[in-house]
C-alpha cells in the first residue's frame, strides 16, 4: 500500500527583492550597462537569501552580487555587495547606500568612453 500523496504540499518560503528593490537595483545595472561595462543579470531566491548577479560577459562567475539576507537586519543589515572573490565591499540597512559603492566604478567607466 502507499502513502497517500499531498497534491498541495506548502512550498518553502523563499527570500526576494520587492519591486522598489528591484527598481533601485535594475537602476544601476542599467547605467553600468549604458557605459559598457556590465552584459548580464541573473537572479536567484534561496530559502536563507535572494542574490543578484552581475556578469561582465554570459559566460564568466559573476564579478559582483548582491545580497539580501533579511536574518542579518538586526546586525549589519539585509543588504551587501559582494565582488567576485568573496569580499564584501559594502553592507547596510538602506539598498540606496548599499548601492552607491558602484557610483565611483560607473564615474571611471565613463571617463574612459
Amino acid at each position: 500500500m502507499t502513502a497517500p500523496t499531498r497534491p498541495f504540499a506548502p512550498q518553502p518560503e523563499r527570500i526576494a527583492f520587492d519591486r522598489v528593490e528591484l527598481g533601485q537595483i535594475l537602476s544601476v545595472y542599467g547605467r553600468m550597462v549604458a557605459a559598457g561595462e556590465w552584459r548580464d543579470y541573473a537572479m536567484a531566491f534561496l530559502s536563507d537569501v535572494a542574490i543578484f548577479s552581475i556578469f561582465r560577459h554570459a559566460a564568466e562567475t559573476p564579478i559582483y552580487r548582491v545580497e539580501k539576507r533579511p536574518r542579518l537586519r538586526n546586525a549589519q543589515g539585509a543588504y551587501a555587495v559582494i565582488a567576485m572573490d568573496g569580499r564584501i565591499l559594502r553592507r547596510g540597512h538602506d539598498l540606496g547606500q548599499v548601492l552607491r559603492v558602484f557610483d565611483g566604478k560607473l564615474l571611471r567607466a565613463l571617463n574612459r568612453n
